[in-house]
């Protein structure tokens, strides 16, 4: 099972060209679920959905969650009604979904996780994907929104034999007191018994890890640095055989494609075991068309 958990950077920049190569990244990825943050949403005036549009695109399904106060974005584009939200693409119908409004920040509101409970072949896979606040002294805030998302996945993670996959934007770096709320080790974790891990634990040593990149050029000309993980999968502990077993990680989209960087992200892809066969053609188009979300 392939997880992708990608900040799709709203609707900066060039968007137009950016989402031909978000496209292409995710075509070539073959994901089987996807956690997508900062998703941009222009129906109310007779556009389209950014994750509606990759599923149709890709044959996929799809869920999304709008921002319940999307004013620190549309600020920032002049006071524009283009929505914004978290969003779930799945190769697997999505049998439910639950959104949660995260705690707020001083001025960086409207931040939620969405969940998905998706229908993959003998088993139910709890699939969240959350966007946290960005302020570099938001600690606190951070934590916040950390405490209230392992409450929200202890609550919906059910009893099937597949672990909660958690996947996101946490705008915090490996060590920081909010990602290390999550694991148990070094922190007590805020729901007692309830952990995650870190996906990128089993990546390759040396590996490029960094997803909020100086080399990219939307990074370079709002940031003096450093460059760090920022984007997360993180996992219940599995069994080495069992399901949700994490066997690699890597980032991806971390470079130009056609000429132009698909966000000011990069992507990280986790692949993780699961027992039933994965068809070689599930995007050859013969497959269900994505059903969009509410």
């Amino acid at each position: 099972m392939r997880v992708v958990t990608w900040n799709l950077w709203w609707r900066y920049g060039p968007w137009e060209a950016r989402r031909t190569a978000i496209l292409a990244v995710l075509r070539e990825l073959r994901p089987d679920v996807v956690g997508l943050q900062e998703v941009w949403d222009t129906r109310d005036t007779g556009g389209e959905n950014l994750a509606g549009w990759l599923a149709g695109e890709l044959g996929m399904h799809w869920t999304w969650g709008a921002s319940h106060d999307p004013g620190f974005w549309q600020r920032r584009l002049g006071g524009t009604a283009v929505g914004i939200g978290n969003a779930v693409l799945s190769r697997w119908p999505v049998a439910e979904r639950a959104v949660l409004p995260l705690p707020p920040g001083d001025g960086d509101g409207g931040r939620l996780a969405v969940y998905a409970g998706l229908d993959a072949p003998g088993h139910r896979v709890p699939f969240f994907t959350a966007h946290l606040s960005s302020a570099p002294a938001a600690s606190a805030v951070r934590c916040q929104q950390v405490t209230a998302l392992a409450e929200f996945v202890a609550r919906r993670r059910g009893t099937g034999p597949f672990p909660p996959v958690v996947t996101g934007d946490f705008n915090a770096r490996p060590d920081s007191d909010e990602v290390r709320l999550l694991g148990g080790h070094r922190t007590a974790p805020p729901v007692p018994g309830h952990v995650l891990v870190d996906a990128w634990d089993v990546a390759e040593p040396g590996a490029p890890s960094a997803t909020w990149d100086l080399r990219n050029p939307y990074v370079a000309g709002t940031s003096s640095g450093p460059s760090a993980r920022v984007d997360y999968v993180f996992v219940a502990p599995a069994g080495r055989d069992g399901p949700g077993h994490v066997r690699g990680a890597r980032r991806a989209g971390d470079g130009p494609v056609g000429g132009v960087w698909p966000t000011d992200h990069a992507a990280v892809v986790v692949d993780l075991s699961d027992e039933p066969a994965v068809p070689a053609d599930r995007f050859s188009g013969r497959g269900r068309p994505g059903t969009p979300g509410s």
